[in-house]
């Protein structure tokens, strides 16, 4: 029934502690321990002791130097895409693991099919995007609203999707352009549950939010609605906030 399917009950309860667990590694501790720089200083620039035939042994090797920050730019790090100007379709922000009642309007979008494995999916979505955007390009289109995918089928091994991008208003002629097309969003009453985090602590979010919709025996449909706030950025680091909306029935 869900993106969720073939995750097991018991890790309903993991959601919080991942997500503590999370927040508390830090920077390590500070310490006063003297650099390799202080307790040897300048030994590349000092003059060479010709009486020994090696290097000195308890002289540090060169990449134990520290050196700047900045020069670390192949160091893995946690990104925060820029926010955008574009707005959301429910204008109100949520907040982090909270759920709100809200109604979705019905926005004009171009849209693009598709289907992905569940570790392609970010990739996948990132080009299905793009595409639309070029295709709008093309006829002189501007996006109207944040990116969004219906997830429309989910199995084991991957789903069945239509990203969006909302418009204005629908070109006269509605002609498709690179199988682009165009139509409406979906609209009515939804769910909404924001996801504050990479993309691939996502499973934790809508584990949440079924165990949610479960303890509160809400019905809603067998597809749901992501809205990407930040943009999906290549980094698998990258810190995003994703609307989930899951529809009422």
């Amino acid at each position: 029934m869900t993106r969720l399917a073939s995750l097991a009950a018991g890790l309903f309860a993991l959601a919080p502690l991942l997500s503590n667990a999370a927040f508390a590694q830090g920077a390590p501790p500070p310490t006063n321990a003297p650099s390799p720089a202080e307790t040897n200083p300048l030994p590349t620039t000092t003059v060479p002791d010709t009486s020994k035939s090696g290097p000195d042994p308890a002289a540090p090797a060169p990449q134990q130097v520290p050196i700047p920050r900045p020069a670390q730019s192949g160091a893995a790090r946690s990104a925060t895409p820029p926010p955008s100007t574009l707005p959301t379709l429910v204008t109100t922000p949520g907040e982090p693991n909270d759920v709100d009642e809200v109604t979705l309007p019905a926005k004009p979008v171009a849209i693009l099919s598709g289907a992905t494995k569940w570790d392609e999916a970010r990739a996948n979505l990132r080009k299905a995007f793009k595409t639309i955007g070029d295709a709008l390009a093309k006829q002189n289109l501007k996006p109207a609203g944040r990116p969004i995918a219906l997830f429309t089928k989910t199995e084991d091994d991957g789903f069945q999707y239509e990203a969006m991008i909302p418009i204005e208003a629908a070109p006269a002629q509605g002609s498709e352009n690179d199988g682009v097309t165009f139509g409406s969003s979906p609209s009515g009453k939804a769910l909404r549950f924001k996801h504050s985090g990479t993309y691939e602590e996502i499973d934790g979010t809508y584990e949440t939010l079924i165990a949610y919709l479960d303890a509160k025996e809400i019905g809603v449909q067998d597809r749901f609605l992501e809205e990407y706030v930040t943009d999906l950025g290549e980094g698998a680091d990258d810190k995003l906030d994703i609307n989930i909306y899951a529809l009422a029935k």
